[in-house]
C-alpha cells in the first residue's frame, strides 16, 4: 500500500499514526502538564499533531490551571 502525503511526516518523511502525546505549557509562574492527549504522531521522529477539538479542550484546561496559579498542575485527558 502506497502512502499519501497526508500519511507522511512533513519534517522527516516517516509514517504518521494515531497515538497519544504529552502537552506542556509554561505559564511563567508554573507549568501545566497534560498526559494522554490524543494526537497523530510520527513513528520516526516523534513529532505530534493535536486535532483542533482536542486543542480547544486543552486550552480550557490551561485557562483553569492559570486561574489556580499553582506551581505545577498535572492532569490527563483519559
Amino acid at each position: 500500500m502506497r502512502r499519501t502525503g497526508d500519511d507522511l511526516c512533513p519534517l522527516c518523511g516517516g509514517g504518521k499514526k494515531r497515538g497519544t502525546t504529552t502537552f506542556t505549557a509554561d505559564l511563567g509562574f508554573g507549568v501545566v502538564v497534560i498526559r494522554n492527549v490524543p494526537a497523530t504522531v510520527c513513528s520516526l521522529c516523534g513529532t505530534d499533531w493535536i486535532p483542533d477539538d482536542v486543542a480547544e479542550r486543552i486550552e480550557g484546561l490551561v485557562d483553569e490551571a492559570r486561574k489556580k496559579h499553582l506551581l505545577v498542575e498535572v492532569m490527563s485527558l483519559s
